[in-house]
């Protein structure tokens, strides 16, 4: 399933059309994301790859619609050169491996370099980007940071498990369901005001994780 997964991404990337690496803009903090990683070839040369994402970008459903337009949501970029476009989620090939790239609702949810042998790591992002920020953050102040870390995820956790609570109790109302296993009643009954507020807090701790590239396919969803 791996394998297949792989080449379903692959089979999506398209060439690039050569233009060159836009700079980066303070306005696109939230709608893009630029992140780098540097390979250095057998010959002993060092080609630095950047990845640009369009989270605003729509995808092309069809092949023939995105090579007309010629803009992808994401695009791979060697040496400030564009070489590769694609919808996501992808896989760029690269020497030595591929660079799987992936966004959830709220920004990158996975963008690692996966080399030939199995290894990752993941790639550098742009100082000025808002994963880049979020980093310096986390270099600067690493007890702050980790502690924040914890709360996104207590905030998620508490959402999950009240949707959890809230969706068996609605099953439940089945009256078939009931009179086999009787009616459950969430203990949490939130007021209007509070399930607003647990949206909102659930929508920042899912856009704070997707700054770390943290995504959990069960908890991150609830955000989202």
């Amino acid at each position: 399933m791996k394998n297949l997964k792989r080449r379903w991404q692959l089979g999506k990337v398209r060439p690039g059309d050569g233009s060159g690496l836009p700079e980066y803009r303070l306005w696109q903090l939230f709608s893009r994301s630029l992140l780098f990683l540097d390979l250095v070839t057998p010959s002993g040369k060092t080609h630095e790859y950047a990845v640009d994402v369009r989270h605003l970008a729509e995808a092309k459903s069809r092949k023939q619609h995105e090579d007309a337009v010629g803009k992808s949501p994401a695009a791979l970029y060697r040496d400030g050169v564009q070489i590769h476009r694609s919808n996501l989620p992808t896989a760029f090939p690269v020497p030595g491996g591929v660079i799987e790239v992936a966004t959830s609702a709220f920004g990158l949810k996975r963008i690692h370099f996966v080399a030939d042998d199995g290894t990752e790591r993941a790639l550098r992002p742009h100082r000025r980007s808002q994963e880049g920020l979020r980093a310096r953050f986390g270099r600067r102040f690493p007890r702050t940071s980790a502690v924040v870390g914890v709360v996104t995820l207590v905030v998620l956790l508490a959402a999950l498990v009240i949707s959890l609570m809230h969706g068996v109790e609605a099953v439940t109302r089945i009256p078939v369901v009931a009179e086999h296993v009787g009616r459950f009643v969430s203990p949490v009954d939130l007021p209007t005001w509070g399930k607003i507020a647990l949206g909102v807090a659930g929508a920042l701790s899912g856009m704070e994780r997707a700054t770390r590239l943290r995504f959990n396919r069960l908890i991150d969803t609830v955000a989202s």
